[in-house]
């Protein structure tokens, strides 16, 4: 029986680069849509002058639906009935439960302690994907996140508040703490349709899935005031200004249908152990935004926990020995 032939040594150099560029720019997009993401907060505030949360929330995904609708037209693919319960799944938990939860506990909180309780997020996500999707983290891995987290306390903890009517609440803080649990799941989730679907097709059909559940939400009590007799906000449209609306847009536009697009793909080039580092830089960069917004002052700690976040980053991101995940094209 005739020996395998290996492959010439010139073809597994060519693919060992192909991997690592592949990684680097997984990490990119990981880092990019942390970025935009930390940026949410600031734009949603801005809506909120002029509307409730779950108008805020509809109008954002509508916008984020239109900027990928067109995904649904160049890649049409077909679902098993196993993979669209599992779409309908991280939809559930990744648009309408996630979001309407957490933005009601902003208004229950102030914005330091919830951006406090976003930095838990990559030390809970690096656990529950050694714990729930096989992947491994070694002694330095577990090391770069706690660190990582540790400094988006010392950015979040770095300014000194103003004082306020605004105070933080426990219902407020455990409704942010359970919105990111949700988050949680709906990452999972993602990463397990990856494994069988591009980026552009899950990010599509996950946001336009949301979007039609928060449309049954705000719209279904509506439907039903014939027979409820209960008093329904009507949706805001004449009264929302042109700063709201712009908000709105970049919020679902960039902070929405781009990061989860960013996000999903660089998760599939990347353990999401390890991509969880760059979900820091959201509470960070929040958490300088809000300084800036109230025009509070950024003190040493703050700029510790910048070097702490960006440390970890660069330690996870120039590490070798990672496992390699498959890349789906469509």
């Amino acid at each position: 029986m005739a020996e395998p032939v290996a492959p010439p040594r010139s073809v597994e150099s060519a693919n060992s680069a192909a991997r690592r560029r592949f990684r680097l720019l997984g990490y990119g997009a990981c880092a990019l849509a942390g970025t935009l993401w930390g940026t949410g907060f600031f734009f949603g505030r801005l809506a909120l002058d002029d509307m409730s949360v779950k108008y805020m929330v509809l109008y954002r995904f509508l916008f984020a639906s239109l900027g990928i609708l067109p995904v649904v037209f160049v890649r049409r693919v077909r679902f098993t009935a196993a993979e669209t319960r599992l779409l309908l799944l991280a939809s559930a938990f990744g648009v309408p439960i996630q979001f309407l939860i957490q933005f009601h506990g902003l208004a229950l909180t102030t914005v330091s302690h919830a951006s406090l309780m976003v930095g838990g997020m990559p030390v809970l996500l690096a656990g529950a994907a050694a714990l729930f999707a096989g992947e491994s983290l070694d002694w330095f891995g577990w090391l770069a996140l706690c660190g990582s987290t540790v400094g988006a306390a010392f950015v979040v903890l770095g300014g000194s508040h103003a004082t306020g009517r605004e105070t933080p609440s426990l219902m407020g803080d455990l409704l942010v703490i359970f919105s990111l649990l949700t988050a949680l799941v709906w990452i999972l989730l993602s990463k397990k349709l990856l494994e069988t679907h591009s980026a552009p097709v899950v990010t599509a059909y996950t946001i336009l899935s949301g979007t039609a559940m928060l449309l049954v939400w705000d719209f279904g009590p509506l439907l039903l005031t014939p027979l409820t007799h209960a008093r329904v906000d009507p949706m805001p449209l004449a009264h929302v200004s042109l700063t709201a609306w712009t908000a709105l847009a970049i919020s679902g536009l960039l902070c929405t249908a781009a990061t989860t697009l960013l996000w999903n793909w660089g998760i599939h080039q990347v353990p999401a152990s390890r991509a969880g580092v760059f979900l820091n830089i959201e509470p960070a960069l929040g958490s300088v935004l809000g300084v800036e917004l109230l025009g509070e002052h950024l003190g040493s700690y703050a700029w510790l926990g910048g070097a702490l976040i960006l440390a970890a980053a660069v330690a996870l991101t120039t590490r070798g020995n990672e496992p390699e995940p498959p890349i789906i094209l469509e």
